[in-house]
């Protein structure tokens, strides 16, 4: 199971920076040609010989690259900034061995974006609303988030991932992971809490998870 912290009743508060994206309207520029039969009557002091035409050049606009917003990890000195949003993989989507599997890895990338954010939503988004040990990862966020507090390090790492793709009387699906976590630091403005111990060696979870309307939900996440 993943590690917690006692939970707050205070609603969490999520600091994510926000990317802005510049909008760059180009312009095309205009050309125009001189007229000869002009050039001609204004006699030998015209700049361009007669019959002959000018042209102003064509500058090509360059727009401007909208500015990239850096990823920066949380330190003691501050919560995470710009962190990526995962995105799910097509093989995710797939009611497969593969696609199970697949999904699997996406979900813990999203406890670890939750971890980085204090935003467990993507995660509930695809979980199942009786899994226990989701609901004690949203506490986690809400007290590590408490106030102006905010968490580092917690990376859950997948080691391994495999399911024997057999239906389960109930209709689900069952892949087990093997993770290890990195140790969950606690900090506030000028403030470190101290540490809670990861999972330094691996241990094993199972997710019994659901496929319907062509997507997965995990209804159980479990230690083995």
């Amino acid at each position: 199971m993943f590690r917690t912290r006692a939970c707050s009743a205070v609603p969490v508060s999520v600091r994510v920076g926000a990317a802005g994206l510049a909008a760059v309207l180009v312009l095309g520029g205009c050309s125009g040609s001189g007229n000869p039969e002009a050039e001609a009557a204004q006699g030998s002091s015209s700049a361009s010989p007669r019959g002959s035409a000018s042209s102003e050049e064509t500058a090509t606009p360059t727009a401007t690259p909208a500015p990239t917003a850096v990823y920066k990890p949380a330190t003691a000195a501050g919560p995470a900034e710009n962190v990526p949003l995962p995105v799910m993989p097509e093989l995710a989507k797939q009611e497969s061995k593969e696609g199970l599997e697949a999904f699997a890895e996406y979900w813990y990338s999203l406890i670890n974006y939750g971890y980085e954010t204090g935003d467990p939503e993507p995660l509930r988004a695809i979980s199942g609303p009786d899994c226990s040990v989701c609901k004690h990862f949203y506490s986690s966020l809400e007290s590590g988030y408490d106030d102006q507090d905010w968490m580092a390090g917690s990376v859950v790492t997948v080691r391994d991932v495999h399911s024997d793709f057999i239906l389960t009387p109930s209709g689900s699906y069952q892949v087990l992971i093997q993770i290890m976590q990195d140790d969950l630091e606690y900090y506030g403005p000028g403030i470190d809490y101290g540490p809670s111990d990861g999972t330094p060696s691996p241990i094993v979870q199972l997710i019994e998870a659901s496929y319907k309307n062509n997507c997965w939900s995990a209804v159980l996440v479990e230690n083995i």
